[in-house]
């Protein structure tokens, strides 16, 4: 491969001619992600059933895939730069399908738990590729517009990833979210390898023990997060997983910085973009915990909903994110990344503070007003915060700067999930009478069959209360965590556009 340095204004790959097409294989890649994690939410009570799991299996079950992908994105980042983008992605695509068609066969949960485990290292080889590609295929004029568009599919996934697991499980069994997935697989490899170029960075020297230390730390600090709740901050599980959180990413950032060819580039937290894109996104994937783990709860348990009727509830965010996500990539280009950062950041706050106001007598109107608003900041203000973030990656580290992208959105949303889960069980169960059952205490699910089960008719009204009681706190923290993420990004982020300053001196590598 051979390096060569492009003049100032030069576009970053030219114009490949096929890059839309390209767009759209990466669309497909990602969003099979997407949607497999959403609705695999859904089926639990099915596949719990179906396979006898435990309490503990199912928190397996849900956890392994994280603890994986969370855990091998760097190195899974650095793999591509140094082997190719478009190879590692697509060995990451075939072992996430077949992973997928086994765990449709799955006749045990350990089975479908090993299955995970597979599908998260499909995940992590496949999500900082997709987002490396889209950088070196687009130009610097382009690259926005294809990022929001990037986006925009994500968040659709996302939404819609309810509404087609529910349709999925009532027309067929629980292993239909799982087979979906293979068709999806096979048309990506197939578009992968007609139209995609295969794109590396310079060649650097491996680093194993930079790859240790990254996964061990990782692992480890996303366990830590995922157990908080149940062992406390004072728990020996707590502490000793905590401990070697910090043990391997504090010895990660020494390494790297002592190494002669460090598997991530430290340097690139010192350019403001980056380091306030990522505080941002961090932050803002804390305040998002909350409306993945609260509000389906809230409109099932509270409202009286359907999980399909649940999962079209989030139309309205849909719709508002693709506006925002449309608006960033056409009028909001003039204004800057950090312009756009700031206020799409402030409409997300105003739009959680509308969710801490829904009550349990609250209507669908309320619902879908603060759901759009919510959609509408978020549409905006995340698509100009990752191209801010990506945009102080110089194409040759592409591979391993999506990586570092994914692993912060991942442990912010670890984060948001542990510490706003925490404060909606707390304040649920202080919110119950001292005569509710110690069982109607642990959920909400829990405390309602307990009055179906003794009809108990005022019991399932006090917990509606307390839980939409408990998940306003919950939204208000979250408020808190967006609010720091529009503060970080007014003080930190550069006024000037991401793409200027990617084209600054820029290197790029050939691609084959």
């Amino acid at each position: 491969m051979e390096v060569v340095s492009k003049p100032k204004h030069q576009a970053a790959q030219g114009s490949n001619p096929r890059r839309w097409l390209i767009l759209i294989v990466l669309c497909l890649s990602t969003l099979v992600l997407v949607i497999d994690n959403m609705a695999l939410s859904v089926a639990v009570p099915s596949l719990a059933a179906n396979l006898d799991a435990s309490a503990q299996d199912i928190q397996w079950i849900l956890d392994s895939y994280i603890l994986v992908f969370a855990g091998l994105l760097l190195t899974s980042g650095s793999l591509s730069d140094r082997y190719g983008r478009r190879r590692v992605m697509i060995v990451g695509l075939v072992l996430f399908g077949g992973a997928s068609l086994v765990a449709t066969l799955a006749e045990t949960s350990a089975q479908l738990i090993v299955a995970r485990i597979v599908m998260g290292v499909g995940g992590a080889m496949i999500m900082p590729s997709t987002l490396s590609i889209l950088i070196t295929v687009f130009d610097a004029g382009e690259r926005r517009r294809a990022m929001s568009v990037w986006g925009a599919v994500s968040m659709l996934g996302l939404v819609s990833s309810p509404i087609i697991g529910g349709a999925l499980i009532s027309h067929f069994w629980w292993g239909a979210i799982f087979l979906i997935n293979v068709p999806i697989v096979v048309l990506a490899v197939v578009a992968a390898l007609a139209l995609m170029p295969e794109s590396t960075g310079p060649w650097r020297r491996p680093d194993p023990l930079g790859a240790v230390l990254s996964v061990a730390g990782m692992t480890a600090l996303v366990w830590t997060i995922i157990e908080l709740p149940r062992h406390g901050l004072t728990g020996s599980a707590t502490l000793t997983t905590a401990a070697v959180a910090v043990i391997g990413l504090v010895g990660f950032v020494i390494w790297e910085n002592i190494t002669p060819d460090p598997m991530v580039p430290l340097m690139l937290f010192r350019d403001r973009d980056f380091s306030g894109g990522s505080l941002a996104l961090t932050l803002v994937q804390v305040g998002n915990g909350g409306l993945l783990l609260a509000l389906p709860l809230y409109l099932q348990s509270v409202l009286g909903y359907s999980p399909a009727a649940a999962g079209l509830a989030f139309i309205p965010l849909a719709l508002a994110s693709l506006m925002g996500n449309t608006f960033g990539a056409t009028v909001g280009a003039r204004f800057g990344n950090r312009a756009l950062a700031v206020s799409g950041l402030v409409v997300m706050a105003i739009g959680s503070v509308l969710l801490a106001s829904l009550s349990a007598d609250s209507d669908f109107v309320m619902v879908a007003i603060a759901l759009f608003v919510f959609g509408a900041g978020g549409g905006s203000a995340m698509p100009a915060a990752i191209s801010a973030l990506m945009g102080a990656v110089p194409p040759a580290q592409a591979g391993v700067g999506s990586a570092l992208n994914d692993t912060i959105q991942q442990a912010g949303a670890a984060l948001g999930v542990a510490i706003l889960g925490s404060i909606l069980s707390s304040r649920f169960s202080r919110g119950l009478p001292e005569s509710a059952p110690e069982q109607a205490r642990h959920s909400i699910g829990d405390a309602l069959a307990t009055a179906a089960r003794t009809g108990d008719s005022a019991l399932a009204d006090t917990a509606r209360h307390a839980f939409a009681t408990a998940m306003s706190g919950s939204f208000l923290t979250g408020t808190a965590g967006i609010a720091a993420a529009a503060i970080l990004a007014l003080f930190v982020m550069r006024g000037r556009d991401a793409s200027t300053h990617l084209e600054d001196g820029e290197t790029s590598c050939r691609t084959t």
